[in-house]
């Protein structure tokens, strides 16, 4: 039995790291959405919104990285955009400044998926299954489940 590595991600950008999901991970892209706050929940937990009906956790990938918030605009985080993917059954929504294309990478050829370098933040290294060099850019390949468990550690430990 062959492993096959995923050549379909949804890119999208958290300040200025180029970041790529699966898109078989991926339900859906949306622009920003109210998102409702959650007392005492972790710092990466933006808050609930509602998708068609089903309550979604939406976490904040910029606080998981250890990156500067985002500008506040009328209590919501300014520009965030849901990238809405699922995590050992349950749908979430990752928080992101900004929305790729869906890109095929086995169109770019190269050694495909290698280990992140260890020079790379820790808070990045943590998120990630490996790094794709593209013909203009270097791709890292989150790994939503792993994002999703190390937002729900306390702000300490996301160094």
């Amino acid at each position: 039995m062959s492993t096959q590595t995923a050549t379909q991600y949804c890119t999208f950008w958290v300040d200025d790291l180029y970041f790529g999901v699966n898109v078989d991970e991926v339900q859906e892209v949306l622009l920003q959405q109210p998102m409702t706050p959650v007392p005492r929940a972790s710092g990466a937990v933006r808050g609930l919104i509602n998708l068609r009906g089903q309550i979604v956790t939406a976490l904040d990938l910029r606080f998981r990285l250890g990156l500067p918030p985002r500008a506040e605009v009328d209590g919501e985080a300014g520009g965030a955009m849901n990238v809405i993917v699922r995590s050992r059954g349950e749908v979430v929504s990752l928080l992101v400044d900004d929305i790729g294309d869906v890109i095929d990478t086995g169109d770019h050829g190269g050694p495909g998926l290698v280990p992140a370098p260890s020079t790379m933040p820790l808070a990045v290294q943590q998120v990630v299954s490996g790094v794709r060099q593209l013909s203009d850019s270097i791709l890292l390949v989150l790994d939503a489940d792993r994002a999703v468990d190390e937002a729900s550690k306390p702000s300490g430990e996301n160094a």
